[in-house]
């Protein structure tokens, strides 16, 4: 399905190319440095240029590293966001950097399976302890100790899920029902919405619910989001 995207080196990380790709982009934030086909499958289907941003493993040289990433990506005409993971986090972050220095904010975001909270609060990670999901949380605890460094966990920058959220873009939340971080995405989409953001949260019932369908919900909202604001754009052009 995504043998004809065209993949290439780019300077903040690989960029994917559909057939007849619009002057659209999506900055894509992997949880993990490994793999293009989730995003590939993203480019097909929204017919959207999209750029694998390549991080740092220490806070803050991954936002900054992920700014790099959004300002290359403003050579297009519309963008968006999407992250899964620590990578939904700093998508997270992305965006209340930008709003807190007066930046303009991407078309919509997207968040999967997302960390926003690297306190590890949350009571869905006590829920869901045994067999891989034990292996994860063990493996984000590590990394979160790793990533933080001597940060103050709850730093918005580090932990979005402690922001003000106000006057952020669109956002979409894909979460499992038994995601160890479950509560991040049900938190932070409860505080979002009580902001004025407007907010899509989708909770699947299973993991593999998730992986079959993330990529066609993602699809659907960044195009959606897109449509309206090339209307509203038109009408106040008007």
């Amino acid at each position: 399905m995504t043998s004809d995207v065209r993949i290439e080196s780019g300077p903040v990380g690989p960029v994917l190319h559909p057939p007849g790709g619009d002057e659209t982009v999506i900055l894509y934030v992997p949880g993990s440095q490994d793999g293009e086909t989730g995003p590939a499958r993203l480019a097909e289907l929204t017919g959207s240029t999209v750029v694998c941003c390549r991080y740092r493993s220490r806070f803050p040289d991954a936002l900054h590293d992920v700014q790099a990433g959004y300002r290359y990506c403003r050579r297009w005409d519309s963008v968006a966001v999407a992250g899964e993971g620590m990578g939904a986090g700093l998508a997270a972050a992305l965006l209340v950097q930008l709003r807190d220095s007066g930046a303009e904010l991407p078309g919509c975001a997207v968040l999967v399976s997302a960390l926003l909270d690297l306190t590890m609060r949350a009571r869905s990670l006590r829920l869901h302890v045994s067999g891989d999901s034990l292996v994860r949380i063990t493996e984000l605890r590590r990394r979160v100790a790793d990533y933080a460094g001597g940060a103050m966990l709850t730093d918005p920058y580090l932990s979005p899920l402690y922001a003000n959220l106000h006057g952020l873009t669109p956002v979409q939340l894909l979460v499992g029902g038994a995601d160890p971080l479950l509560d991040d995405s049900l938190a932070f989409a409860a505080r979002a919405a009580r902001s004025g953001v407007l907010v899509d949260l989708r909770v699947w019932p299973e993991a593999t619910s998730l992986d079959t369908a993330a990529a066609t919900a993602m699809a659907d909202f960044i195009v959606t989001n897109r449509v309206t604001r090339a209307r509203s754009s038109r009408l106040m052009a008007g």
